[in-house]
């Protein structure tokens, strides 16, 4: 006999039946008390054992449990699926057709929870676990594979999964799992992060080779006020640090074209299409020229965060630690 899950009777803390009522949406396995996996995971590798063994008194033996708390769970648990899994001669088992199909299904259950253990045991290992690592796509050329070389020095066998992609994103990608710590620009400030400056870029003003100021070394960013602007996406880290330097120099940008990525920006001002605030490129873009902007203060801070309360693995620590001994030489200079 088979029951109905939705049927399915528990036992209160005062050791009387309740009825369970149904709960969730449609096709949602809930994690609560009253769900199979609660009530059955504890007795599935006992169930494995006496299968493999098809013997309560061997099982019991290999396992290190003491014969009649075998005998029992394995009662309990016929009774609580309403099948019968076995089928008793004297001291021997063997499944029925109903146990061997339950048997697939468990022991393929037990090898991923083997497998995931395994995979959160390696990535934990202070030697040779995982980092999850999040950075700006402009801090992606020099700056992170230069921190990577020398941080492997010491950690070879580290592993590192890199995810480049905006601020913003990094840290909705690390508040649901996704990252252990990012690089991001502006420092966050948020109650659930912790964050610490590490360094500072300087910021120029891009324009092209034939532009008016081109010949200038140094320009007053107010005097770039009447000009095609092209910046990040709204979003954007850097977008916004050009949104506020252009305000504190008295006007507001008018935007021609806003993108994904700083290189692209360079491109389109080499193009004629307009001007820049850009930190300064890993190699030397033909076509432009990059201006030092005296007033206002033009540089980003560049930080590292981490969701605050979450226990770090080995090699995250080290990683993090690591990070913060660059203060003031994150950035090539």
């Amino acid at each position: 006999m088979v029951h109905d899950r939705s049927s399915r009777p528990r036992l209160s803390r005062d050791g009387n039946e309740e009825d369970i009522q149904a709960t969730g949406e449609a096709g949602t396995a809930e994690l609560d008390p009253d769900s199979w996996s609660a009530l059955l995971a504890p007795r599935l590798a006992q169930f494995a054992g006496v299968a493999r063994y098809e013997h309560v008194t061997r099982a019991a033996q290999r396992m290190a449990v003491p014969q009649s708390t075998l005998s029992r769970a394995m009662v309990r648990l016929e009774q609580d699926l309403g099948v019968s899994l076995f089928a008793r001669h004297g001291r021997t088992l063997s499944l029925t057709p109903a146990g061997r199909t339950f048997l697939g299904s468990v022991e393929r259950a037990l090898a991923e929870v083997e497998r995931a253990a395994e995979s959160v045991r390696e990535d934990a290992d202070p030697a040779a676990g995982r980092i999850a690592f999040g950075f700006l796509h402009t801090l992606g050329f020099e700056t992170v594979p230069g921190l990577l070389r020398t941080f492997r020095a010491e950690h070879p066998r580290v592993r590192f999964q890199l995810v480049q992609n905006y601020g913003e994103a990094m840290l909705a990608r690390m508040r649901a799992g996704g990252l252990d710590l990012c690089l991001t620009s502006p420092v966050p400030d948020a109650p659930d992060l912790v964050a610490r400056r590490l360094d500072e870029q300087k910021l120029r003003l891009v324009v092209p080779d034939d532009h008016r100021l081109a010949s200038r070394r140094r320009v007053r960013l107010a005097e770039a006020a009447d000009e095609a602007f092209v910046t990040l996406e709204p979003g954007y880290g850097l977008r916004r640090i050009t949104d506020d330097l252009c305000a504190e120099a008295g006007f507001t940008p008018r935007i021609a074209f806003d993108g994904e990525e700083a290189e692209t920006l360079r491109g389109l001002v080499a193009a004629g299409l307009g001007v820049a605030l850009l930190p300064p490129p890993a190699v030397p873009r033909p076509g432009v020229t990059e201006l030092t902007v005296t007033a206002p203060r033009a540089v980003r801070e560049i930080g590292v965060a981490w969701l605050a309360g979450r226990p770090d693995t080995p090699p995250v620590a080290a990683f993090k630690r690591f990070l913060l001994s660059r203060r003031g030489q994150l950035i090539p200079r």
